[in-house]
């Protein structure tokens, strides 16, 4: 067995490790009793510990020196030569860390998450922050030194975990972009949109449950190779062969479970379309978190809230929901999805707040990372950020700073992926709906077959092929990341322009 094969059957060992962790994660949020917490922080501390050190292995840096020498690495093909790239940038990360760090990372984040669960729902922030002050220095300690290892600024070390290559600088460039237009567009849309019409109407949890399924499989999503569960807060978790997706229910608010199913069904569709003969490799995985959020808000703010869908959807939800009035009937459907307003929550935020809660959030943390904000005075801050950016008055810390799993659980640098992968989605839609000319008759019928086909080509199909974001969306779209697409959008969806 020559090196590269050496390796990929040892990162084959590695994804199954992984996987087995991510099905635990999966069950601790789903499944799982509250007695078991401190258990499962044990078995996912293990597990994070042996993967490290897989990735650590001396015979690991020895293999890649070989595969990594020029006439070997021109012998392999791009999808191997990728494959080597990803190889060495897992084991950068991990070298990086010494593993007593890595293991403490994990048992604080998993104590940090169950305390967060009861202290959110209390209202009791002073409950969490000794937790989530253990989290935050920790995180601070691995930032650090990634830093060092990799010769950049701590905090673009950790985005880089979330998107390969991505720097602060290159946020900032793009959030600017954004704030140098949003306040004035949600001012001008705030002034003219048509109040929605009242819904009274309830709509069972388990009619919730049989639409939210419905609509997946419209998708494509595969249950045979997959489940939807319930959790305080929707997610996708589990692995390309057993895609757990998670959403929550509310009987006075059906609209809050079926659009977070189907951002989930999004992320499901690209993992499930990964490259099946990549499966258990780095290159097979996906591209990084903005890719990924692109995939979930094209389903649910692309396409879902599009008129095209909408007029599908409202007599979907009258025949199977039994719902009736204006507020279900598809006019009336469409301005209830679309309504923008100042919100508090920002799963719940429309597409043009959303960016604005993630600023919020990305100053927040990098204020905390470099010590500026201290962890006990995170409630002040966030009270000040709402109001500065988003003209809101919070009423308690359960829907301000306790309102997102990322930060408890030592996910810093996450966040900005989520409004990169906004704008993302509306290059990649602008793409596809160019190539497709029969799409929005498709939409009107539920009919999601072309556009989840060229989307599997362009996207999903080509795991981490390509070295960064920009370079895939240039393949798939003609161009890098450019948020004068996102803003053309906003303007041409609310404001007819």
């Amino acid at each position: 067995m020559g090196a590269y094969e050496k390796l990929t059957e040892h990162f084959a060992k590695l994804s199954h490790l992984n996987g087995a962790a991510a099905m635990l994660h999966w069950d601790a949020a789903a499944m799982m009793p509250k007695g078991g917490a401190g258990a499962r922080a044990d078995q996912l501390a293990t597990l994070s510990l042996m993967a490290h050190e897989m990735l650590c292995a001396p015979e690991v840096a020895d293999l890649l020196a070989k595969v990594q020498e020029a006439g070997a690495l021109a012998a392999l093909g791009a999808w191997e030569q990728a494959n080597v790239r990803e190889m060495a940038r897992a084991r950068s990360h991990a070298t990086a860390l010494p593993g007593d760090l890595v293991t403490a990372l994990s048992r604080a984040g998993s104590s940090c998450e169950m305390v967060w669960r009861s202290a959110r729902a209390d209202d009791d922030f002073a409950a969490l922050s000794p937790y989530l002050d253990e989290v935050v220095g920790l995180v601070r300690q691995a930032a650090q030194a990634k830093g060092a290892a990799f010769d950049c600024a701590p905090y673009d070390a950790l985005l880089s975990e979330y998107e390969p290559g991505l720097t602060a600088d290159e946020v900032d460039r793009h959030f600017d972009a954004l704030a140098a237009f949003l306040p004035d567009l949600l001012d001008n849309i705030l002034t003219h949109q048509v109040s929605p019409p009242a819904a009274p109407e309830q709509m069972s949890a388990a009619v919730q449950e049989q639409l939210s399924r419905q609509l997946l499989a419209m998708l494509g999503f595969d249950f045979e190779h997959g489940r939807l569960d319930v959790s305080m807060h929707p997610f996708t978790g589990g692995v390309a062969d057993d895609v757990r997706l998670t959403t929550r229910y509310d009987e006075v608010d059906p609209l809050g479970s079926l659009f977070p199913a189907l951002h989930e069904g999004g992320h499901g569709m690209y993992e499930r379309g990964l490259p099946q003969a990549w499966r258990n490799q780095p290159v097979g995985n996906a591209m990084g978190m903005a890719i990924h959020e692109s995939q979930s808000l094209l389903v649910e703010m692309q396409v879902c809230r599009g008129d095209d869908f909408l007029a599908y959807l409202a007599p979907l939800l009258q025949k199977v929901g039994g719902v009736s009035g204006p507020g279900w009937e598809s006019s009336g459907l469409t301005r209830r999805v679309r309504n923008v307003a100042r919100s508090l929550i920002r799963v719940e935020a429309d597409e043009v707040t959303y960016p604005l809660h993630i600023i919020h959030r990305y100053r927040l943390e990098r204020a905390i990372l470099s010590g500026d904000l201290a962890v006990a005075d995170l409630p002040g801050a966030w009270r000040d950020g709402m109001r500065d950016l988003l003209g809101i008055n919070m009423p308690n810390d359960r829907d301000g700073c306790m309102q997102d799993i990322h930060w408890m659980d030592g996910a810093f640098g996450y966040f900005p992926t989520y409004t990169l992968g906004a704008m993302a989605a509306a290059q990649i839609y602008r793409a596809a709906d160019a190539a497709l000319p029969d799409l929005s008759d498709n939409l009107t019928k539920g009919d999601f077959g072309s556009l989840m086909a060229w989307l599997k080509d362009n996207i999903h199909s080509q795991g981490c092929l390509h070295a960064k974001a920009d370079d895939l969306l240039a393949a798939a779209t003609g161009k890098p990341l450019d948020s004068a697409i996102f803003r053309q959008h906003l303007e041409k969806r609310y404001l007819g322009d």
